[in-house]
């Protein structure tokens, strides 16, 4: 895939690569002949697939490793692209809770954690690495039931409430880059339903169409990647460029 709205030799860092999603993203941007490099970040290294991919480990819940894969992914310069694909929904003892008598202060813990934490402490240390003379863009995986408005339902209070936090965290840090870069965009990203483990024990009832591979889901994400200005910052987007409203 090629993403013509960025410069020649533009780089690339992916944090979460060892997930479906970003696997796919660096696959998808290891293959555009435009990008110079891939930063691939996970909490155990990642084998590159191409001479352009370059693993890195960093830990979302600790900052010092954050940071210093910060320092990793601008030893060439600095990044023209940020994609957080980490999240969490379920675990071996954490699941989704379907009412307030199954809330728990260290799965609520865990969740906002990984899910709001951690990609607010990847934006601290990366945000200052964006180029200001190229098109560059922050943007993070969240979900559609992150979105308070389009709340109707209720129920798996950790997950939405640690998604909401994201979105805020979102356009507070996209406000701030605005001050700062004028050529940089700061977004949240819905990437529908995708067949990972992440979504594997939720699918049922998805129609067909609408349950993506990671490779298509990856494909969705950079086209709206692709597509973005910095008038377009702060911002929760869907997997086919649609605004989902806060």
């Amino acid at each position: 895939m090629i993403l013509p709205s960025f410069t020649d030799d533009y780089r690339a860092a992916v944090f979460g690569a060892a997930g479906g999603i970003g696997a796919a993203m660096v696959r998808a941007l290891s293959f555009d002949p435009r990008c110079a490099v891939v930063y691939a970040g996970a909490r155990h290294a990642v084998g590159p697939d191409s001479t352009k991919v370059r693993a890195f480990r960093f830990d979302l819940e600790d900052e010092a490793s954050i940071g210093a894969a910060a320092e990793t992914c601008s030893a060439d310069g600095l990044l023209h692209l940020v994609v957080v694909a980490t999240g969490l929904l379920h675990a071996p003892n954490l699941q989704p809770e379907k009412t307030w008598r199954s809330l728990d202060a260290g799965a609520l813990h865990r969740t906002f954690a990984v899910n709001a934490i951690g990609p607010a402490l990847i934006g601290k240390h990366t945000l200052p690495l964006l180029s200001k003379s190229d098109k560059s863009v922050f943007a993070a995986l969240s979900a559609r039931v992150g979105s308070i408005s389009d709340n109707r339902l209720g129920g798996w209070h950790a997950y939405r409430a640690s998604k909401a936090a994201l979105n805020m965290l979102i356009r507070n840090l996209a406000i701030e880059l605005g001050r700062v870069n004028r050529s940089a965009a700061c977004v949240a990203l819905h990437p529908g339903t995708v067949d990972t483990a992440l979504s594997a024990p939720f699918r049922v009832g998805t129609r067909a169409d609408k349950l993506f591979t990671p490779d298509v889901a990856a494909g969705h994400l950079l086209s709206v990647i692709d597509s973005l200005t910095p008038e377009r910052s702060g911002r929760l987007f869907a997997w086919d460029g649609a605004e989902i409203v806060f």
